[in-house]
């Protein structure tokens, strides 16, 4: 035996006992190749690659342990074996085999079938990878290296999936909840959701009269459906059993309660007639959702902090496939957002709805002037996005004739700053009856509200008219001049040097006196009617004072000309306006 070379044979089975039993007289270069033949052994059984030889005939010559690990059979069965015959399940192409071994490029396949190992995925696959060995260009045979990737398209799946779900969430943050109303909030989570998850969907949320008390407190609880969508047929025909805009009364032993009682999503696919009566109540109820061709259901609860404000019901119809767990999963993150953005809206109503309501009230009382004066106001609250300032006005009547005239804004928005509007207002009242001149009496309530704590600081301008003189004494705490409507058509800004608002106690107010003639409008009105987005301050009061009225007609014409003129669609924040004529004598 010629040792300089080992036989090719020593490349497969049996080669190591070969080399072992030849190192008493080989020389040292022998005993060195079966040193690095151990290492190379040591190394293929302990990757966690599958790896096989082959020989030119396509049989097994070696397999490590991984390969028979893998496989479910001892390594010794594969020696002198096709796979056809060791593993007859597994699926491979002979014809790529022969043509690597042919011009000795190496080529990737991929393997599916079972073995005769147990495992988790039923059908099975793994990646591999062939080269060709050659001896000074003659093939001897084929090296394969495999892995498993049996679960790796699921995890392909279920990674897409993913992304799908962030995506579709990604696309309902822009398009669930761009306003604040209630109403049409549920109106675009329903418009979602169909036809992505469902063929018809209903949004159904509590009672706002008694939305505050959890359910689990009440045996019957009053769910209103507020937004629907579906197809034109299925909506008709699930009309004559409930609709957009009707009250139910939900009892405890129903699927809808036990869904917001537990938070928890109830899940109806392919429901038999009996599961379906449950939910729908009637015999009636359920022959309309058969005739609809409903056959799954899903209802998912609109989840907030408290307590769950209302339930999503969403339904498959004729050839949809039932929900899947995928499905849940993506509408209760719709439905988590969604009932974020309604709990907002149902709050930003009720706050903003009891601003008003104080604020009118407040605004709809000034007091009464003297009789040689007349008075009008006008109150236009700021567009439905913005919340209610505290804008107010009034009109106190003084001894001697005189009447004071009030405008003021405290800072901020909301129900917070009408109810601190409230209290500037009772102050200022109250301060007005000393007689004290108007540049004092704002100092003292300056001084006043700084001492018993409000959070809010206000601008005001006070306005103190005397008829039996013809003038008007004007002071402001901050806040925008007056202006005169004359009736030669012009428009003045009285000069009053504004002082620092109410509330900073830092004092400093001045007054000035001037003529008031009779016949001419003296106007007082909030920064709401002057200050816009984008504009300067000074251009608005160019627009103000650029206008041409005529002044002799009732002053409510002169007020209703004055928001015409100057606001243009929804108001960015409350108008109020106070006007005030002396009476010809």
């Amino acid at each position: 035996m010629d040792v300089d070379r080992p036989p090719a044979r020593w490349l497969f089975a049996g080669a190591e006992d070969v080399l072992l039993s030849a190192l008493t007289d080989a020389p040292e270069h022998v005993v060195e190749q079966a040193h690095e033949y151990r290492l190379l052994r040591s190394i293929l059984d302990g990757t966690p690659a599958a790896v096989a030889v082959l020989d030119d005939r396509l049989r097994y010559r070696y397999v490590n342990s991984a390969m028979a690990r893998m496989s479910g059979v001892e390594a010794s069965t594969f020696h002198g074996r096709t796979m056809a015959e060791v593993l007859p399940g597994i699926h491979r192409s002979d014809e790529v085999l022969r043509m690597v071994l042919n011009d000795g490029r190496p080529r990737a396949l991929s393997l599916t079938g079972t073995t005769k190992t147990s495992s988790p995925f039923p059908h099975r696959q793994w990646s591999a990878v062939y080269h060709r060995l050659e001896d000074e260009g003659r093939a001897l045979g084929l090296c394969g290296v495999a892995v498993e990737v049996s679960g790796m398209r699921q995890y392909m799946d279920d990674l897409e999936k993913a992304h799908q779900r962030l995506a579709m969430l990604d696309t309902a943050a822009t398009r669930i909840g761009t306003t604040l109303q209630v109403d049409t909030t549920c109106a675009e989570l329903a418009d979602f959701v169909v036809p992505t998850l469902a063929d018809m969907a209903s949004v159904w949320t509590l009672d706002e009269e008694t939305a505050d008390a959890p359910p689990p407190a009440r045996s019957l609880v009053r769910l209103r459906i507020t937004a629907a969508a579906g197809g034109s047929d299925i909506l008709r025909r699930l009309a004559l059993i409930a609709k957009e805009g009707d009250y139910f009364d939900v009892p405890r032993d129903s699927h809808t309660r036990r869904c917001m009682d537990t938070g928890r999503p109830w899940v109806g696919n392919l429901l038999a007639d009996d599961v379906a009566l449950k939910v729908v109540r009637t015999r009636f109820n359920l022959d309309v959702i058969r005739a609809a061709e409903i056959h799954s259901m899903l209802l998912v609860p609109l989840p907030t902090k408290g307590h769950p404000i209302g339930v999503v019901y969403l339904f498959r119809s004729g050839d949809s496939a039932p929900f899947t767990d995928e499905d849940v999963i993506v509408a209760q993150d719709l439905a988590a957002r969604a009932a974020v953005a309604i709990d907002n809206a149902r709050q930003y109503t009720f706050e903003h709805t009891m601003a008003l309501e104080l604020q009118r009230a407040l605004l709809s009382e000034p007091g009464s002037p003297h009789p040689d004066i007349e008075v009008a106001s006008r109150y236009l609250p700021a567009g439905r996005r913005a919340l209610v300032g505290g804008d107010w006005c009034d009109s106190i009547a003084l001894p001697c004739g005189r009447t004071l005239q009030v405008m003021g804004d405290v800072m901020g928005h909301g129900f917070t700053a009408a109810v601190a509007m409230s209290q500037y207002r009772s102050l200022l009242r109250t301060l007005a009856v000393s007689g004290a001149p108007v540049d004092e009496i704002l100092a003292e309530a300056d001084h006043r509200v700084a001492s018993i704590g409000v959070d809010r600081v206000a601008t005001c301008l006070l306005v103190l008219i005397d008829p039996a003189s013809g003038t008007c004494t004007v002071s402001s705490a901050g806040h925008p001049p007056p202006v005169l409507l004359r009736r030669g058509a012009t428009t003045d800004l009285l000069p009053v040097t504004p002082g620092p608002p109410l509330g900073t106690d830092l004092g400093g107010h001045e007054a000035v006196t001037v003529p008031l003639p009779p016949g001419e409008v003296l106007l007082l009105y909030s920064d709401g009617l002057v200050e816009q987005r984008r504009a300067d301050i000074d251009a608005s009061l160019r627009r103000l004072t650029d206008l041409s009225l005529d002044v002799d007609g009732p002053l409510e014409d002169v007020l209703n000309t004055v928001l015409a003129r100057l606001v243009y669609g929804p108001a960015e924040d409350d108008v109020t306006l106070l006007a005030a004529r002396l009476r010809a004598t």
